[in-house]
């Protein structure tokens, strides 16, 4: 029996909010934290009133040159945003950031995120794509 199937199955609220036919729309666990990760990249830190250091906000990258010092920068800085946002549903040691060039639009920052899920063991990935000619 893995440890997926001896935890209850947890729905939260999904974000952005959503109502369907049935009432709010929720989330399971994995796309819970997909959804919190999306929230810390995109959220300027300063932007939440009782939260002054969330966030990480990328979207101020898509005026930053798409160049290997500021890959190395946001890297840093995503890294130290994730760790405190994502603290007890991600095993820190297990965050690992890319930040490069997209290869198809060299315009385009992309971003992929990978972790383990802490309390399952599931490996997740995420990537966001910034700037260029698409909104982002």
């Amino acid at each position: 029996m893995t440890m997926e199937h001896r935890l209850p199955r947890q729905s939260y609220m999904r974000f952005p909010f959503m109502i369907g036919a049935a009432g709010a729309v929720d989330s399971d666990r994995a796309q819970h934290v997909h959804e919190q990760i999306e929230q810390v990249l995109l959220t300027i830190a300063g932007e939440r009133v009782f939260r002054r250091d969330f966030g990480a906000g990328v979207r101020r990258l898509v005026f930053e040159p798409n160049a290997a010092a500021i890959h190395s920068i946001t890297t840093g800085q995503l890294r130290a945003s994730l760790e405190e946002a994502l603290r007890g549903e991600v095993d820190p040691k297990t965050i690992a950031i890319k930040v490069g060039q997209d290869p198809e639009d060299g315009s385009r920052m992309l971003i992929s995120i990978t972790y383990v899920l802490g309390t399952t063991g599931d490996d997740q990935q995420l990537t966001l794509s910034v700037g260029g000619s698409g909104n982002g």
